[in-house]
């Protein structure tokens, strides 16, 4: 209880110093482990109220997928369960409640097991639940109910305080008025995410241009929206318009609005895309296929902020934010002379680079944790969870695609799954698929064969120095064996390093202590 103790008092000196909740993963783990370490507990989650559900800020024992779902009391019975007890709720072995963490822990996990949660509440409002699952039942029968009763008041306590200095810090940032709030940020794990959402939390505010730039499927409109929503104009409109998509004779009446008798075929007045926008933000996505002589009329709006719609003798004023929105090297544009310098140079007032998939890999569970639950919903299904070599063929994979094609490729994997489970045993009635548990495998995910890395790809080892060849060809031990043997002995120097200090350890390594622990188990290190 006293690291306990010591882990939130540290916690809540760094809230107290203004950082927000989403930028405390590793601390939420932290204090997670100084509650349950002691406990003969195989997986644990600490998870806080949102407006939407039940956010997990932090796991052990279960993979970083699960960080990226949200938890409705509704569709989680045994989370509604222990969020209306008043004590420490256990769960017999028999209980019919489907469990939210079944298939995570173990690939041999049987519905028998010892379950248990505690509530967190500021009052009698809910803020938060703990949840304890062991393999074994009874493992959890000696647990001392009143000291994890008192622990669990102060956790509550906690995610008030972080509540309210979250909340208050929201206001001021926004002059006060929060009758609509930014969108709910993700706990981004890599590191260039957490820049990227950095700079956005700078930009978003002003009234600056962003250029933004990223490939195909990374996710840009989710980044706009964030911008839109996080800046003094979020209760203006928000207007997208593709500018590839407009037929080259139409863009400038798109864009600007036209009068009646403008043109062959106007027959009424038109608003443009800047009229609609006024007041807001407007999104040019695909700048880059702007035709080249529209340019310059984009750069007078840009530089007096007023319109001319065709057909009118009279100018308009607007007041728009313009984020621009692009697949292509402007710059290298600009030097073949196919995009206007000055209004590349007015377009990147402030340019922001969504970075690719495969450079962020430590985000990939966290991305499929959040598309496995929209398809959990989607489907009916009591649980749908990623079998082991499935995770690993999603971190193996490059995702030429980006987040779109991972988005898809679950999706159908979702199905794939769900049809091989039905086909499995007799089709269940009607109302009882809610009660299935589907598991997809690397061959409902239907990628190219991949030199997958193991489970822990998230750490990020230097490679190994190879001191002997083997002497003949049937030396050579399996990829997965070398490399699970240099994992083993790579962990034990660096326990080693730290007293045996597992939450430590994890943080020299750069890895998420719950993955840490679970490949801990699977390497036989624990």
């Amino acid at each position: 209880m006293t690291s306990f103790l010591i882990t939130l008092r540290d916690l809540l000196a760094r809230l107290g110093e203004g950082q927000s909740t989403e930028t405390l993963h590793e601390h939420w783990a932290r204090l997670l482990e100084a509650l349950v370490g002691p406990y003969p507990a195989d997986a644990s989650t600490l998870m806080v109220a949102t407006d939407d559900g039940l956010q997990p800020v932090a796991v052990l024992g279960l993979p970083d997928e699960v960080c990226g779902r949200r938890f409705t009391l509704a569709a989680h019975p045994r989370l509604a369960a222990i969020a209306a007890h008043r004590g420490v709720c256990r769960f017999p072995p028999d209980s019919p409640l489907p469990d939210p963490f079944d298939g995570l822990i173990d690939e041999d996990l049987s519905d028998v097991h010892d379950c248990l949660g505690v509530a967190l509440r500021d009052g009698d409002r809910l803020t938060g639940l703990l949840t304890l699952d062991a393999l074994e039942q009874g493992r959890l029968a000696s647990l001392d109910e009143d000291e994890l009763l008192a622990a669990a008041s102060l956790l509550g306590t906690c995610l008030r305080l972080a509540t309210q200095l979250s909340t208050t810090r929201s206001r001021l940032s926004e002059a006060l008025d929060a009758e609509r709030q930014p969108p709910a940020p993700v706990h981004w794990h890599s590191p260039a995410m957490r820049r990227l959402d950095e700079a956005i939390a700078l930009v978003a505010p002003t009234d600056m241009s962003v250029l933004l730039h990223g490939e195909t499927g990374v996710g840009k409109e989710r980044i706009v929206r964030q911008l839109h929503g996080r800046s003094a104009r979020h209760q203006g409109p928000l207007v997208q318009v593709n500018c590839a998509a407009l037929p080259e004779q139409l863009i400038e009446s798109e864009l600007f609005g036209h009068r009646r008798g403008a043109f062959s075929g106007a027959i009424k007045d038109h608003r443009g895309h800047f009229a609609m926008a006024d007041g807001g933000t407007l999104m040019l996505d695909e700048i880059g296929e702007l035709p080249l002589a529209l340019q310059p009329k984009l750069l007078r709006v840009l530089q007096e902020g007023e319109i001319q719609p065709l057909g009118s003798e009279r100018v308009q004023h607007v007041d728009v934010r313009i984020i621009a929105v692009t697949n292509r090297d402007l710059a290298a544009e600009v030097a073949a002379g196919r995009f206007r310098e000055d209004l590349y140079h007015r377009l990147s007032a402030f340019p922001l680079e969504v970075p690719a998939l495969r450079e962020r890999r430590e985000d990939i569970p966290l991305l499929a944790g959040s598309f496995l639950e929209e398809n959990r919903i989607r489907l009916g299904l009591a649980n749908l969870r990623l079998a082991e070599d499935a995770e690993l063929a999603l971190l193996g994979w490059q995702w030429p695609g980006n987040v779109r094609e991972l988005e898809h490729t679950l999706s159908r994997a979702a199905l794939r799954a769900l049809g091989d489970t039905l086909a499995a045993q007799r089709e269940p009635e009607d109302g009882q698929r809610q009660r299935l548990t589907v598991r997809i495998t690397r061959q409902h995910l239907d990628l190219p064969a991949t030199d997958a890395p193991s489970i822990s790809a998230a750490i990020q080892q230097p490679t190994p120095q190879i001191h002997a060849l083997p002497a003949r060809e049937d030396e050579w031990t399996t990829l997965r064996d070398a490399t699970d043997d240099f994992q083993r002995r790579h962990i034990r120097r660096a326990l080693a390093s730290h007293g045996d200090n597992w939450a430590a350890t994890a943080r020299a390594l750069g890895v998420d202590s719950g993955n840490l622990h679970r490949l801990g188990k699977r390497l036989g290190l624990k």
